[in-house]
């Protein structure tokens, strides 16, 4: 009786390897549901809070200020999500997980490739909570749905870059706690020393160039743009120029330090 030779089977593809992570990135959501906290909390708290808390103090109207506001906690809440990117990988690291996935017969960035793209399920999730909470609440979308879409858009490709900024930091420091840390220090002036909340003209001079020059300040710009139906071509240019600086500086550097990591 002869003995059956099975042949080998081809290792997948890079594209179908990270597909793979990116759906386990999906299922940990499904099994630890309670992950998602934050990205439901932070897009209805802020876009709740402030509007009914300051929006009678700086316009006179909750619902005039919902609509210079909107499209500012749509940038606020996408952002802020994007710390969870470096939070979950640095946990697989501290698990071993990411040990057993660099000794597999795949493409080498996949588990980090998947990781970012099963994370715009969360960057959908919030933006989806923040303007449909925002229409609920009566903001009006001049730009249509075109507008709306094409901000989202911009938004998530903007969160997407930014996420090599934290997939960094989570292959740097030593602990999911470090990362979520740091990264909020981070974006809390980052995000607060903007146009997400009031016009920079009302700021003292000094504080008006810091949000000028804030790279959060030209997306929220772009978004408002879009969204209103007034977005000029250069707004949305300076977006994807900042978009490509980021990868163009922390995508190589994940990948130097995810091959050097032993």
């Amino acid at each position: 009786m002869t003995d059956l030779v099975v042949p080998r089977p081809q290792p997948a593809s890079p594209v179908a390897a990270s597909l793979t992570f990116a759906w386990r990135s999906l299922l940990k959501l499904k099994h630890v549901p309670e992950q998602l906290g934050d990205v439901i909390g932070i897009p209805i708290l802020f876009t709740l809070l402030f509007t009914y808390l300051f929006g009678g103090a700086l316009t006179g109207s909750t619902h005039d200020y919902l609509q210079f506001l909107l499209p500012g906690t749509l940038v606020l809440a996408m952002v802020f999500v994007t710390v969870y990117s470096g939070v979950t990988l640095n946990r697989d690291l501290s698990t071993g997980a990411f040990d057993r996935f660099r000794s597999l017969p795949i493409w080498r960035p996949a588990p980090v490739v998947g990781a970012l793209i099963g994370d715009l399920g969360r960057y959908l999730l919030a933006a989806g909570l923040v303007v449909g909470l925002g229409f609920l609440m009566g903001y009006d979308a001049h730009g249509g749905a075109p507008g709306v879409l094409a901000a989202v858009g911009l938004v998530t490709l903007f969160a997407s870059a930014l996420s090599w900024a934290w997939i960094t930091l989570g292959l740097v420091l030593r602990t999911p706690t470090a990362v979520m840390n740091l990264g909020f220090v981070i974006l809390f002036p980052l995000t607060f020393l903007s146009n997400v909340f009031v016009a920079p003209t009302t700021m003292p001079g000094w504080l008006r160039r810091v949000a000028d020059a804030n790279p959060v300040s030209h997306l929220v710009t772009a978004a408002r743009g879009l969204m209103d139906g007034t977005a000029t071509g250069h707004q949305v240019l300076v977006v994807l120029l900042a978009c490509a600086v980021l990868m163009a500086v922390f995508a190589p550097a994940t990948t130097v330090l995810y091959q050097r990591r032993r």
